[in-house]
């Protein structure tokens, strides 16, 4: 069997002396694309923070194709592989969209050329400064710039935040592009699970610092209520045997498929 493209074993994570998520294990192979779910609160954002480098590891390991990343500072972590798309954007404000590009552009497939392809308000755009740009036009240049460092692994952490419909469509669109056509494994954060499900391979559903559902995406989509039920706010202890019974028919849907 092929070894993954990236391998979490026993990770152990928070901030500080906080932990947030024990003993979380699993892979992603490679040409894969992962959706992240969970309530809010429940480690999603700590997570993909651990895989870039800027919280605590208390325990585990990182691998990325093999190479050690949790040994790595994050700056190394991005060029052995690691694109990232912050919640926070964190564009160069100062700089015009193609120096954002440019700046930290690495051999590869994609170019600046490519990234105007995939986002074009981009290239109308590209002499402006990023304090001149829409909430979606940065959110845009922070995936378009992610891309530019050619990575093995794209982590985009609640790429639609507060976007207007038509800007989240076309985020979904570059997703799926990506992701589906051009094959770059990936890792999507997202609070609205019925929109991302449709652009991502398979699923890990968070919640009480571990992880309590990993299925298809394709199976959560046709049998959303497990989906559902970890998801609501609210759920109390009483709700635990429900719960087991939606994972266990998701587990059925696997085994009959």
């Amino acid at each position: 069997m092929a070894e993954p493209l990236l391998s979490v074993e026993g990770l152990t994570c928070g901030y500080r002396e906080s932990v947030v998520l024990s003993e979380v294990s699993f892979s992603l192979p490679q040409g894969r694309s992962l959706a992240l779910l969970g309530r809010n609160g429940t480690g999603k954002t700590t997570l993909i923070d651990t895989l870039v480098g800027v919280t605590r590891r208390h325990a585990g390991h990182i691998a990325l194709a093999g190479r050690e990343l949790h040994t790595l500072q994050p700056f190394e972590r991005a060029a052995a592989g690691l694109g990232w798309v912050p919640q926070e954007r964190n564009i160069f404000k100062s700089l015009t969209v193609e120096e954002n590009l440019t700046c930290v552009a690495r051999p590869g497939p994609w170019t600046v050329a490519r990234v105007y392809d995939l986002f074009p308000r981009l290239q109308e755009r590209s002499r402006n400064l990023g304090t001149q740009l829409s909430g979606g036009e940065q959110q845009m240049l922070a995936f378009g710039r992610a891309l530019m460092l050619n990575p093995r692994l794209l982590l985009l952490d609640e790429p639609l935040e507060g976007l207007a419909p038509i800007i989240v469509q076309e985020i979904l669109r570059a997703i799926r592009r990506v992701a589906r056509e051009e094959g770059l494994s990936s890792i999507v954060v997202e609070q609205h699970p019925h929109m991302v499900l449709g652009v991502t391979d398979d699923a890990l559903v968070l919640d009480r610092g571990g992880i309590v559902l990993r299925a298809p995406s394709e199976a959560l989509l046709q049998e959303p209520t497990a989906l559902d039920a970890w998801l609501g706010v609210g759920r109390s202890e009483e709700h635990t045997s429900e719960l087991q019974s939606h994972s266990d028919l998701v587990c059925r849907l696997l085994l009959e498929k």
